[in-house]
């Protein structure tokens, strides 16, 4: 079998879901920047109905805004990736509809986890935007037009781009080197763990290196980065997406008062937390749910690991290029920069213009003002991700995939990183 080298195309290169999510990352950011995002709706906590009315009133005009303006951006990128479309109007009937309910569905999670008792126990916005997904999918199975729109990875990919500007490296050097130590440590030990149980239990290396990468480093985030660079199978990474929310749910509600229990101080709590659970809202949530400090180390080592994303990308695609080079004897440089997902890019770009141009340029409190408009937006773009994850999964088809053995598999390798993680935490935070 020859490598299929005319897939590698200036097309492939450039006209990609991957390169879109950079482009419009970088292009909101930008546009941040000369607070041309001032208007993103930021909806505050309510304890009453009537408050809560009052307070979605406050903001219809911007709601309204960011709807027509999300669904103009989203369409030109699905426009642009999807080769399939035959009929214009029949798409864009289908968009309408299939982009509608996500946004409703998006801003319901959103609302819901402003009132003020769920607020106070840190149950996100992404808990009830995944539950509300879930709970339509598996009453009734979501159809094809609404599929269609829900696409997880351009949402979360741009997102993530977002996401880059907020990780300062001079915010992380605040916390001194523990955190990238613990988060080296931690992250390739756990990755070998993972997939050596994953194999062992049967799973192929495929499916094996994306658990694996979803357990050790960033869930969702570095499972997809893992899955590009590979070109793993999409349903694979969704299972595994699945996995990481519905497993960081049951860490975000039992990690907090776990660790006060124990005894731990807010310092060590967050650091257990921020290397244990695996997708940044929940860390921030569970650290917030147990203190202020809690929630400020756990995001710093959160960020730690998040800048492995790239790393350990470019050492699965190198790895992967190379068995296909053995296999196939051609040339796998190329392939190589093909399977690199190219969002992290994006990703590390942001942060870098963030970090060493844009904040000693413009000031820290500027950036910071900007920073707060483009991390409202980066919510809606995760909150309409797990929305997207919630309608394409069926609990039933998640536990029957495989027979079981992935879900076994995650179970044992996130036990493993709690366990290990703990340890690690208490060595360098407590006695380095």
């Amino acid at each position: 079998m020859k490598l299929r080298s005319s897939r590698i195309t200036w097309k492939n290169l450039w006209g990609s879901e991957d390169w879109l999510s950079v482009w419009i990352g970088i292009a909101l950011l930008i546009l941040g920047l000369t607070k041309g995002l001032d208007w993103i709706p930021k909806i505050n906590t309510w304890n009453y109905l009537s408050e809560a009315i009052i307070t979605a009133s406050s903001h219809s005009v911007n709601i309204i805004t960011l709807y027509g303006f999300m669904f103009f951006v989203i369409f030109i990128a699905l426009y642009l990736v999807n080769t399939s479309i035959h009929s214009f109007t029949s798409y864009l009937r289908g968009y309408f509809k299939g982009f509608t309910i996500i946004f409703i569905l998006s801003f319901i999670a959103i609302f819901l986890a402003k009132y003020r008792p769920i607020n106070y126990y840190g149950l996100e916005y992404v808990l009830w935007a995944l539950l509300l997904g879930l709970f339509i999918s598996n009453i009734h199975r979501t159809p094809q037009w609404l599929t269609q729109v829900a696409r997880t990875e351009l949402f979360i990919k741009i997102g993530l781009v977002l996401l880059g500007a907020e990780i300062l490296f001079s915010e992380i050097l605040k916390a001194g080197t523990k955190g990238l130590i613990q988060a080296i440590i931690v992250v390739f030990i756990v990755w070998y763990f993972a997939f050596f149980i994953s194999r062992k239990l049967g799973l192929d290396k495929e499916f094996s290196a994306v658990l694996a990468t979803g357990v050790s480093i960033c869930g969702v985030s570095a499972a997809i980065a893992a899955g590009g660079a590979i070109k793993a199978d999409p349903k694979k990474i969704s299972h595994v997406i699945s996995l990481v929310l519905l497993t960081s749910i049951v860490l975000l509600v039992i990690m907090p008062p776990f660790a006060k229990f124990i005894g731990l101080s807010a310092t060590v709590a967050g650091a257990w937390i921020g290397g244990t659970i695996d997708t940044t809202p929940a860390v921030v949530a569970a650290g917030a749910l147990h203190s202020e400090i809690a929630m400020k180390i756990a995001s710093i080592v959160k960020m730690a690991q998040n800048t492995l994303i790239g790393i350990m990308a470019f050492i699965l695609a190198l790895y992967w290029a190379l068995k296909e080079r053995k296999r196939n004897e051609a040339p796998s440089l190329l392939e190589v920069w093909y399977r690199f997902p190219k969002f992290v890019i994006g990703f590390i770009l942001a942060s870098l213009l963030f970090s060493l141009i844009f904040t000693p340029t413009l000031g820290y409190n500027y950036i910071k003002e900007v920073l707060s408009y483009t991390k409202e937006l980066r919510k809606w773009f995760f909150s309409l991700a797990f929305v997207s994850i919630g309608l394409t999964t069926r609990l039933k088809e998640l536990i029957e995939m495989g027979r079981g053995r992935p879900a076994l598999a995650y179970a044992i390798a996130q036990s493993f990183n709690i366990i290990w993680t703990f340890i690690v935490v208490l060595l360098i935070w407590t006695y380095g």
